[in-house]
């Protein structure tokens, strides 16, 4: 089995990052890190540069986690890319990072996590990022 995290570099995506290498740790299984663009082309902010991507692979290998790291540009919907690379990989769990809301947005969960939330055939842990 197979840990699943959708990784972006903000607040909520370290979060995401952080409980799922904990969760990898706890129960000894690898990491299948998704990062994907919101298009067709590397321009989209959350995207990992090469830069910040060797700054992650070096985050992780001090883990002492076994990991993957998937990108893709394929113009689909980060929910479509997590929640598709965790049924390629089996995963026993999907980790995700969500945003504070205000009163009036907690009526609404954001529109790519519920889909994961919605449509994942494992497990799903959602985090927050401390303030």
């Amino acid at each position: 089995m197979t840990i699943v995290v959708g990784y972006v570099p903000t607040p909520e995506g370290e979060a995401a990052l952080a409980a799922a290498v904990t969760e990898a740790q706890r129960r000894e299984e690898p990491l299948h890190v998704v990062n994907s663009s919101r298009g067709d082309a590397f321009v989209d902010s959350r995207y990992v540069s090469e830069d910040r991507l060797a700054q992650l692979r070096e985050r992780l290998d001090g883990t002492g986690v076994v990991y993957e790291i998937e990108q893709q540009v394929r113009g689909h919907e980060a929910a479509e890319e997590v929640v598709d690379a965790a049924d390629r990989v089996k995963a026993s769990l999907i980790v995700i990072g969500l945003r504070r809301r205000t009163p009036t947005g907690k009526l609404i969960t954001g529109s790519q996590a519920q889909r994961i939330l919605l449509d994942a055939n494992c497990p799903v842990l959602a985090v927050k990022a401390a303030q």
